[in-house]
């Protein structure tokens, strides 16, 4: 084999290599993200149930 053939599929190897490794990446922090945003929307649902199931225990106790 001679040296361009064998620089060649190196150059293949490398490009599906780091098409792989930014898919895998990409994949990590798409999902860390989604996790985040999820974390987010429940700490926010939790407040309003919170703030909601308070005053409906306040106002009973009132009555």
């Amino acid at each position: 084999m001679s040296a361009p053939a064998t620089s060649s599929i190196v150059t293949v190897l490398i490009v599906v290599a780091a098409i792989l490794i930014a898919w895998f990446l990409v994949n990590f922090v798409l999902s860390a993200v989604f996790f985040l945003v999820k974390v987010v929307v429940v700490l926010v649902v939790a407040a309003i149930v919170y703030v909601g199931l308070r005053m409906l225990l306040s106002s009973r106790d009132r009555a």
